[in-house]
């Protein structure tokens, strides 16, 4: 009984760190007395967690405030030098990695072109590796402030799986990427030169990017959303809830592979007819070329996106609109039309974001398009009530994102830290990195 006393009493004070945490960093800065409304505790609590925190390098001072006749209040916020994060973007044709501060304020970046190789496994597992380090170089700071990585990927991930599929952690079923049931999470623990306590999340990149806005872009303050990843390939994720209330749920979707046109056009999942064969940049690169677009072969998906949008769109005084990339695109509007349709009835959104860098770049010719051909079909009382725009954090959202699952679960946590472990395959390189970085540190 003594004990599951105990842990009822850290499990309250954990609950009362995260509600100030998560109130001051979505809300703040925030005086300690508007804390206790916002989050439901007493003074003396607040003022309890407060002190806490402060102590531990979370929570800064932020100024003062004029009050109404009374003393001035001192606005708090959370230390951006109270922890680091990395984020990292498995895309279609590099690997970022960035790391963030404890405010997601970039600190370093690097970028590891994959044109050349594709999706081999190794060879990821080693840019991650390299990347992690290079970014803490330099930005000088210390590994053992590191809170957490996260990764956004393609593909289905499962958690905890099977011996027979790598072990425990991670597996990722990429089948357009030719992934089978990689062990990732293991691959990168056996690899990445880290303090073996710090954890990593890894999860789809489709849902990175809908975690990113719906925390600070245009799915902030919906009770749904749906925001679509639109690169090389296309997929979508779908939230619901208030992140300050913790209920927060955000699916990923195999949103590329469903079905808009029956015997349609082959998709390098192997199906026929999937909406990523019609809407993804690699795709309607294929389309542009085969009805012979000015493309030389080798062309890339940016390259060959850039010119199939000229040739419809050459803007004023520029030679007339090519028919042929017309229809391409208009094909494509309609494509996504319908199929964000799909979304609008199955899971009635307040809002419907584009992103991904493609849909970055097409969205400005292609929305007017795009929501006419929702508004065709989908249900009228459900689309009426959903808005079709375009992501507000442009072409970096996904390594942001990823970012956000390390910052999530230390939130939720009430920004108490992992504890000290040894990995299975942590050996003297994880050793050594647990050591003190040379130069300053993340706070510095």
């Amino acid at each position: 009984m003594a004990e599951r006393s105990r842990r009822t009493v850290r499990d309250l004070r954990r609950g009362n760190r995260a509600r100030v945490l998560q109130r001051l960093y979505f809300d703040g800065p925030l005086s300690r007395q508007e804390l206790g409304p916002a989050t439901g505790l007493s003074s003396g609590s607040i003022s309890n967690v407060v002190a806490e925190l402060a102590s531990e390098g979370l929570l800064e001072e932020a100024g003062v405030v004029d009050s109404d006749g009374g003393r001035p209040r001192t606005l708090l916020r959370i230390a951006p030098g109270g922890g680091l994060f990395v984020g990292i973007d498995i895309g279609e044709t590099r690997v970022r990695v960035e790391l963030f501060d404890l405010s997601l304020t970039e600190l370093a970046r690097t970028d590891r072109l994959l044109a050349q190789h594709g999706y081999d496994v190794e060879r990821i597992v080693g840019h991650v590796r390299s990347g992690v380090s290079d970014v803490l170089r330099d930005a000088g700071a210390d590994p053992r402030m590191l809170l957490g990585i996260g990764i956004g990927v393609p593909g289905i991930i499962e958690r905890d799986a099977p011996e027979a599929v790598g072990g425990p952690g991670a597996v990722v079923h990429g089948q357009t990427i030719g992934w089978s049931a990689v062990p990732f999470e293991r691959l990168l623990r056996e690899a990445v030169q880290i303090p073996p306590e710090v954890p990593f999340f890894i999860d789809n990149g489709a849902k990175t990017l809908g975690q990113a806005e719906m925390w600070f872009g245009g799915g902030r303050g919906a009770g749904a959303a749906a925001v679509a990843l639109i690169g090389s390939g296309v997929g979508a994720s779908v939230s619901r809830g208030d992140i300050l209330d913790e209920d927060l749920s955000n699916a990923a979707l195999e949103w590329g592979h469903t079905t808009v046109q029956l015997r349609g056009r082959r998709c390098r999942c192997g199906s026929i007819g999937c909406l990523e064969a019609y809407a993804g940049a690699e795709a309607m690169r294929e389309r542009w070329h085969e009805a012979g677009g000015p493309l030389p072969p080798d062309a890339d998906d940016e390259t060959a996106l850039a010119a199939l949008l000229a040739a419809a769109y050459p803007g004023p005084g520029g030679a007339a609109p090519d028919p042929v990339a017309v229809a391409i695109l208009d094909e494509t509007a309609e494509c996504l039309g319908a199929a964000l349709a799909d979304l609008v009835n199955l899971f009635l959104p307040e809002r419907i974001l584009l992103g991904g860098w493609a849909g970055l770049l097409i969205g400005p010719h292609l929305l007017p398009q795009i929501r006419r051909y929702a508004q065709e079909y989908a249900l009228e009382h459900a689309v009426a009530r959903t808005t079709i725009g375009l992501g507000h954090l442009g072409p970096d959202a996904v390594t942001v994102g990823a970012a956000t699952l390390p910052l999530s679960d230390f939130l939720a946590r009430g920004g108490t830290r992992p504890a000290p472990t040894v990995r299975p395959g942590a050996g003297v390189a994880s050793a050594r990195a647990a050591a003190p970085a040379r130069g300053r540190s993340a706070a510095g």
